[in-house]
């Protein structure tokens, strides 16, 4: 695929993208609307389901992981509002769980980030989501799943790390330590 309409002659499409990185956003809102599509964005669950209900989309793109409720708790909401309704599950902390539960509650297909605008819209146009390939052949390992989300929680925090450090159960001192160390490889 390329950035051509492929809507051309037809109603233009209304996309929903909720995501509360603000660049990610900007960036496949762009991409998204150069591919003829009409792209409302939000930066949470409740602002996403404001704008559902206001302008119904015909896809709806969530992040799985966001301030707030996540796109596992949007998701359902959504759906009770059009069950037509394409959305595709976005996610950088991809599991075969989560992905498995983003199918059961109804999500046409569930992708790991990083994704580009051309991945996005093959799995909001695909017909069904192949459990196979949700979670890619090299997820993150442990340690890097660790890191990343000591770096979330921190961010979070506003790199506090007593505060930090009471959010992850976790003694000030050891998450220290563990801040030290360099960040792992997948």
């Amino acid at each position: 695929m390329s950035e051509e309409n492929l809507f051309e002659g037809e109603e233009q499409p209304h996309l929903l993208l909720v995501d509360d990185d603000e660049t990610f956003t900007r960036v496949m809102a762009r991409a998204m609307s150069r591919r003829g599509l009409r792209v409302s964005t939000a930066s949470s669950a409740d602002e996403g389901l404001a704008l559902a209900q206001t302008d119904l989309p015909d896809y709806a793109v969530l992040d799985l992981k966001m301030e707030g409720d996540s796109g596992l708790v949007l998701l359902p909401k959504l759906l009770e509002l059009d069950a037509q309704m394409q959305v595709l599950i976005l996610t950088g902390y991809s599991s075969i769980t989560t992905a498995v539960e983003a199918i059961k509650r109804g999500a046409a297909n569930y992708l790991c980030k990083p994704a580009d605008a051309d991945d996005v819209l093959a799995a909001l146009l695909s017909d069904h989501a192949d459990l196979a390939t949700l979670v890619p052949d090299n997820p993150m390992s442990v340690d890097r799943l660790q890191w990343e989300h000591i770096q979330r929680v921190l961010a979070e925090h506003d790199g506090n790390i007593s505060a930090t450090a009471r959010a992850l159960g976790m003694h000030r001192r050891t998450l220290q330590r563990k801040l030290q160390k360099r960040p792992v490889h997948r």
